[in-house]
């Protein structure tokens, strides 16, 4: 089931519970530095005990969200994972929040369409829902992966 994108995401998160983790990671703004946030979250998700698919959808979710904040908007760059609840049912939140998108004229609008630009259908294929959050912090745009 495809998620709908949220152009204003909720507010308020509903999380599991006082004892949650949170897991919150400044990304660097420089090459490298999502295979080196995917490495960390891999680890932190199989501590938490997901599932090795569950793992690997999570992993593809954080290199896109990050890969648009890197591309696409001005540092910083924070990756936030957490537990929520979607429908009753648990869910791993993935967050990004960066500073905005890049002013026009930098080059980046330029992309060749069949090699960029399809990052967002793949988020919203593998979430239960997801959306964009604009706040005095930035600009988030979340995921909720259902965890099996």
């Amino acid at each position: 089931m495809a998620a709908q994108l949220n152009i204003v995401g909720p507010k308020a998160v509903d999380r599991l519970g006082p004892d949650t983790a949170d897991h919150v990671c400044p990304v660097p703004h420089a090459p490298g530095a999502v295979p080196a946030v995917r490495g960390r979250v891999r680890n932190l998700l199989a501590e938490w005990g997901l599932s090795p698919d569950a793992v690997a959808d999570a992993l593809v979710v954080v290199s896109e969200l990050l890969t648009n904040a890197l591309v696409h908007a001005l540092p910083p760059a924070t990756l936030r994972l957490s537990w929520v609840r979607v429908d009753g049912h648990g869910a791993l939140r993935v967050e990004v929040t960066d500073a905005g998108p890049v002013l026009a004229g930098d080059g980046w609008g330029n992309s060749d369409p069949d090699e960029h630009g399809r990052g967002i259908d793949i988020v919203t294929a593998l979430a239960a829902r997801c959306g964009v959050r604009v706040d005095a912090e930035g600009i988030t745009r979340w995921a909720d992966l259902p965890a099996a």
